[in-house]
């Protein structure tokens, strides 16, 4: 089990709910590494230290294999001897090294502060996200974090272990704890920018946010996806997902309305998120 970093904010903000599910606490996503562990796999290292094999072929060191050329293959990878040898022409296909680096975007931004189930959008991502640094701190890869709340995104730089991972999750509960004292409006494209000069060539982004989230960013997102690994997780709630029948009242204290809910359509969003080059899944409460 590891323990809470040295630190931590006495006491909550006046007014602040401390409630699970609204309340985001470093204990509990501290608490994610147990259920995590089991799950990750360490992966040998390569020849170049921080780095580990990919699944991928690409331009590394080592042969994955040797195969007849098929029209759109590098023609720089024709191997000589297998040409020679069966009179076609065969290329050497080799393992890309790559960083095992990920950097976690939070979006803890007002449409990120809401939720109809056990938990807020917000709390359910950060969530989300430190499970998957869990992930790849275990394995020996290493975890930076970005969280988009304020005017300026508050950082965690790159660095590997428990210990960094003690201080994404202290960062995630601190920064939300603000957030919902004051929640922010401020673009996504600004964390998208800092994201990209914040995550190593080679490594890998994951966005935790919502479609709400994501609209007026999709330059960013494009900019980032061509030249990292960006994945999208999606936070949907329960009422997106199957919205209360019958009419409901809707009051903001002032002026009510009635109202009827349905399913939103979220095909043409999610076709158009991957036609910017990223991968996007959908997270369920």
């Amino acid at each position: 089990m590891v323990a809470l970093p040295a630190g931590l904010p006495p006491g909550l903000p006046p007014g602040l709910p401390d409630a699970p599910g609204i309340r985001l606490t470093a204990a509990e996503l501290l608490a994610l590494r147990d259920g995590t562990a089991g799950k990750a796999r360490h992966r040998p290292l390569t020849r170049r230290a921080g780095a580990v094999p990919a699944r991928t072929p690409g331009a590394g060191m080592d042969l994955r294999e040797i195969r007849a050329y098929v029209a759109g293959d590098d023609p720089r990878r024709l191997d000589p001897a297998a040409t020679a040898r069966t009179g076609h022409p065969h290329i050497r296909s080799l393992h890309e090294d790559r960083d095992d680096t990920i950097l976690l975007l939070a979006d803890f931004r007002a449409p990120m502060l809401w939720g109809t189930g056990a938990a807020l959008r917000s709390v359910r991502a950060a969530r989300h996200l430190a499970e998957a640094g869990w992930r790849v701190a275990l394995r020996g890869g290493s975890v930076a974090a970005l969280v988009a709340a304020g005017p300026r995104p508050a950082e965690i730089a790159v660095g590997s272990g428990d210990g960094q991972m003690a201080a994404v999750c202290q960062a995630f509960a601190r920064q939300h704890d603000q957030a919902l004292s004051a929640p922010g409006q401020a673009p996504l494209a600004e964390a998208l920018a800092r994201a990209m000069r914040l995550s190593p060539g080679g490594g890998r982004v994951l966005v935790a946010t919502c479609l709400d989230g994501v609209r007026g960013a999709e330059d960013a997102l494009a900019m980032l996806a061509r030249r990292r690994s960006l994945a999208l997780a999606l936070m949907l709630d329960e009422a997106e997902l199957h919205p209360p029948r019958g009419p409901l009242g809707v009051s903001d204290g002032r002026h009510s309305r009635i109202a009827r809910l349905s399913a939103p359509d979220m095909s043409a969003d999610l076709t158009r998120l991957r036609a910017l080059g990223a991968t996007v899944t959908e997270v369920r409460p």
